[in-house]
């Protein structure tokens, strides 16, 4: 019964109408340090990796615990941030047929071409996953300049014929810091808004686009449009309802 398909897929719709992200358990809403997404990751390795019934009603559990302490305000942090998660697309079919060494300079060279400028800007790399990175800004714009700058740098970056693109996620909110990680509803907003970049974009929300000063993006020669969902897109998962998403492009 744990793992008929009939059974699975009535628990999933359940979970779905749960409070809270109902994808959590994967890798973006499992990424951060302690509480609920630490906790997810350890039910992760005693839970079958195959579908089952158990797998939907543990994390459905934890769900709606994630959910309850961010509405107590528990999973929010005093002050406010700009996150932002980039990726690589079409990076892992790339690397199968490229092999390792030269994976691994293409890895060092993206690294040089987009952490310079989110350093020189005073962002912070909060941690590496693989082909993108997870970094936060005291300040919006800085975290947009530091990504526009980041995208003209890895046009630069070509390796054995191949030249990477990047869609990124940028996000404004108050996620809870712990240790050099961090951690909350707004770290998983951040990533879902990368997840909605497709092949390439700068993807902003309401919130961060609202903390921009105004005339910023036109000085940057860029400019806002609302973000339309294509027809046959996956819906929005991990956003608060509400929350309106804007893709940012050079003019």
């Amino acid at each position: 019964m744990n793992t008929r398909p009939q059974v699975v897929d009535a628990f999933r719709k359940i979970r779905r109408a749960l409070p809270g992200d109902p994808s959590f358990g994967d890798p973006l809403s499992t990424a951060g340090p302690g509480g609920v997404r630490a906790m997810a990751r350890a039910a992760d390795r005693f839970l079958d990796d195959s579908p089952g019934a158990s797998r939907e009603v543990s994390l459905g559990a934890l769900q709606v615990w994630q959910a309850l302490l961010e509405r107590t305000g528990r999973g929010r942090g005093p002050r406010e941030v700009t996150i932002v998660f980039t990726d690589l697309i079409g990076f892992s079919s790339w690397s199968l047929g490229a092999g390792d060494e030269v994976t691994l300079e293409l890895l060092r060279e993206v690294a040089k071409a987009v952490e310079t400028p989110i350093v020189d800007r005073g962002g912070q790399v909060v941690k590496r996953m693989g082909d993108g990175l997870m970094a936060v800004f005291a300040r919006p714009d800085r975290a947009v300049e530091a990504m526009f700058a980041a995208r003209a740098q890895l046009a630069q970056v070509e390796v054995e014929g191949y030249r990477p693109r990047m869609r990124i996620g940028v996000h404004t909110g108050s996620p809870r810091q712990m240790a050099s990680d961090w951690l909350g509803v707004d770290v998983n907003v951040a990533a879902r808004m990368m997840e909605l970049g497709g092949d390439g974009n700068v993807i902003v929300s309401e919130t961060t686009l609202a903390a921009l000063q105004p005339g910023f993006l036109a000085d940057l020669g860029a400019a806002a449009k609302p973000y339309r969902r294509g027809l046959f897109a996956a819906p929005m998962r991990g956003v608060p309802d509400g929350l309106r998403v804007f893709t940012v492009q050079a003019r």
